[in-house]
């Protein structure tokens, strides 16, 4: 039977959505839409969205959802990308687009916009070996990555995108020579801190991909200037061309869409500027970008391919967690999860992973210091890239291995989504119990723990006379009582 899957990317320029059924493994795409919304424009000097732009982007999102309403909900996944990233009122547009599409709206870190480029790009391709520089200009970023097969060496997302770059140089849709050449200075102060370990890691071939860099490859294509990709001379000849037009609202090049001219001298100054930085003489043209490496992530995780499953796993490599400890305290989380999932209406699935993972790298604060080191690891969790991982799973994360031990700190569940905050309240209880049990780190293996739970009460049942081996736990166990007395929680145990 076909399974159709739906991703949905909110651009800082233009939002995208890709339908595609999976027959026999193979992604057959049945229908893409797209509108230019240019959400960026609708940030104000206060880094506010505006409401005519927030209105626009609802009505894209209402006309999106109706199309996607007979998907089922756990194969569709929608991001949002820098302009979300930036805005100061973003939380209140993410519950109104929730609203209109129909799906929670994820905001993803950079260079997890920038790994998801490349998995859309390598997607696309069919050489095996060869290892590629991608280019991505989007309205508010750009992203710039070299990999090989579907694997990414460097990924970097820089804050440029023909949209506020086209605010800041070509705001009044003048193309002047000046202006043009202080955009370009501009895209190549940006690529200067990466220009050096790119150039050392190099690469066989340069490929673009997304809406700004396709829209130039078909101008220069349909003016003569290149027969395939874009070339530096055919990027001199189109940029000798704005600037003899002069306007934005003159340019008039075949197959070249109205939205997107008020925004396209911009584009060509910061590709311009890439060029020059990275002595690229030509760059091929990629028709995979963000949206197919969501739906390829997506069907990955769908079918227990989860490259946050990696993730994880590297992070407690890299903080050198002690990773039998993590699995001890992981077993017995997760029995006692199946135990309470239903009383507690926890996801078989979402729920697990996530208090799997926090299992996994509860510990890692201890690499900066014994002192505090849940605090360390929830800041190490909260603030390092994670591939993978949106900023609200990060956020989440970050919660339950801040409150595994120790003061149950419930004034900083308020960075929580509301429809989430018991559930993952919940998780935390869930693997501060696990962790209390293994406090002694022994190997030996644990009896069977029942727990039965009530709302807020919560009874653990353990083999008649095993406290009196283990009187430490029993003190353990009065201790976190009391912690989790002061966050309404009522432990009873024997």
């Amino acid at each position: 039977m076909d399974e159709s899957y739906a991703a949905v990317d909110l651009g800082s320029n233009s939002f995208h959505m890709i339908v595609a059924n999976l027959v026999d493994g193979n992604l057959q795409v049945i229908d893409r839409l797209k509108e230019m919304v240019r959400l960026a424009s609708g940030l104000n000097d206060q880094q506010e969205l505006s409401e005519e732009s927030t209105q626009q982007a609802l009505e894209c999102l209402q006309r999106f959802g109706q199309r996607i309403k007979e998907i089922p909900h756990v194969n569709v996944r929608a991001v949002g990308t820098n302009t979300l990233r930036e805005a100061k009122n973003g939380h209140v547009f993410l519950s109104q687009a929730h609203l209109a599409l129909g799906h929670p709206i994820e905001i993803i870190a950079g260079r997890e916009e920038a790994r998801l480029i490349y998995s859309g790009v390598a997607h696309s391709l069919y050489d095996e070996d060869s290892q590629r520089l991608v280019i991505d200009i989007g309205g508010g970023s750009t992203e710039v990555i070299i990999g090989r097969k579907f694997d990414t060496y460097c990924t970097e997302s820089l804050y440029m995108g023909c949209v506020n770059v086209g605010q800041r140089f070509f705001e009044d849709g003048k193309i002047k020579a000046k202006r043009m050449r202080k955009a370009m200075l501009f895209a190549m102060q940006e690529l200067e801190s990466i220009e050096t370990m790119y150039k050392k890691v190099g690469w066989d071939r340069a490929l673009g991909s997304s809406g700004t860099i396709l829209a130039i490859r078909d101008v220069v294509q349909a003016q003569g200037w290149c027969e395939a990709g874009i070339t530096a001379a055919g990027l001199q000849q189109l940029q000798e061309a704005l600037l003899a037009i002069g306007d934005s609202a003159l340019i008039d090049f075949a197959g070249l869409p109205d939205r997107r001219k008020p925004v396209f001298a911009s584009g060509v100054a910061i590709l311009s500027g890439i060029f020059e930085v990275l002595n690229l003489d030509k760059i091929e043209v990629s028709e995979g970008a963000l949206r197919e490496g969501l739906l390829y992530d997506l069907i990955g995780r769908v079918h227990n391919e989860d490259i946050r499953d990696q993730t994880i796993t590297a992070l407690g490599q890299r903080y050198n967690a002690d990773i039998d400890q993590a699995n001890r305290v992981r077993v017995t989380a997760e029995q006692l999860f199946h135990q309470v999932k239903n009383d507690w209406e926890l996801d078989e699935k979402a729920d697990l992973k996530l208090l799997v993972w926090g299992a996994l790298i509860h510990e890692i604060g201890l690499s900066v210091a014994h002192n505090q080191y849940h605090r360390h690891g929830a800041y190490l969790t909260a603030n390092s890239d994670l591939a993978g991982f949106s900023r609200q799973d990060q956020a989440k994360l970050a919660m339950l291995v801040r409150s595994h031990r120790r003061k149950f700190p419930l004034e900083e569940f308020a960075q929580i989504n509301n429809a989430q905050k018991v559930s993952v309240t919940r998780l935390c209880v869930l693997l501060r119990l696990a962790v209390v049990v293994h406090r002694s780190r022994s190997t030996r293996d644990l009896p069977m723990i029942r727990i039965s739970v009530n709302k807020n009460r919560i009874n653990l049942d353990f083999p008649s006379d095993w406290f009196d081996d283990h009187p430490l736990t029993r003190v353990d166990l009065s201790t976190e009582q009391g912690f989790l007395d002061a966050a309404d929680f009522n432990l009873i145990f024997d």
